[in-house]
């Protein structure tokens, strides 16, 4: 489950936030009567006033990009397609996930990224395969013809173990072909020793991802 109260002494770097607004919910001994008339409005609206933007927002950087210029050229039949990523509710919200222990996940206090991960990742995958395979990636959905080889996925894991200290990537690619082939591999970085906190786990996941990234690439390239 997916905890919405956390003890701030015995975990001070993590929360549980609306995903919308970043709006916290913590747990109380409200009188008799009133639990469930507040615990109906929070849920149903999610509204925050006057919360306070976050310092900074967390993105992924390419380790390698293409050069400016004119890029590879060729036939749609020679293209890959990067398809629309899938995902858990826990990274269907722009928060970077902590898992406290085997049923329970918090999110990192100040961590929040430009956007959903999934969609982070997409375009980090196809800029990899882009640059490293030299071949035609394409990555948007609105395209006339697509390519007959695409990856899809899923972004199983895209956070923090606070038990070990350490970033987890973790991705579930299929690999589609001409015709009816097709192909799966699952792709893991884990980078260990992390603090805890918004900078370090941030820069830890973008070199993850990268990694991962890069696995996808040679297995597709």
């Amino acid at each position: 489950m997916i905890t919405d109260v956390l003890n701030e002494k015995a975990n001070p770097m993590f929360d549980a936030q609306c995903a919308s607004n970043g709006s916290r919910f913590r747990r109380s001994r409200p009188a008799a009567g009133l639990v469930l008339a507040a615990l109906a409005l929070s849920l149903s609206g999610c509204i925050s006033i006057g919360s306070e933007p976050p310092p900074s927002l967390l993105t992924l950087t390419p380790t390698t990009q293409a050069p400016a210029g004119a890029g590879p050229s060729g036939t749609i039949s020679g293209a890959i397609m990067v398809m629309e990523l899938e995902a858990p509710a826990k990274l269907a919200v722009q928060r970077v996930p902590v898992q406290i222990d085997d049923s329970s996940v918090a999110y990192l206090k100040e961590a929040f990224w430009v956007e959903q991960p999934a969609r982070l990742f997409r375009r980090l995958l196809a800029e990899t395969i882009r640059t490293r395979s030299g071949r035609i990636v394409v990555d948007t959905d609105e395209v006339a013809v697509p390519p007959s080889e695409s990856v899809r996925g899923t972004l199983r894991e895209f956070g923090y173990d606070a038990r070990t200290q350490s970033v987890i990537v973790r991705f579930d690619a299929i690999r589609s072909g001409a015709g009816d082939q097709v192909q799966t591999r699952r792709f893991e970085s884990i980078v260990p020793g992390v603090a805890a906190e918004a900078a370090p786990v941030g820069d830890a996941i973008n070199r993850a991802a990268n990694d991962v990234a890069g696995q996808v690439s040679d297995w597709v390239g």
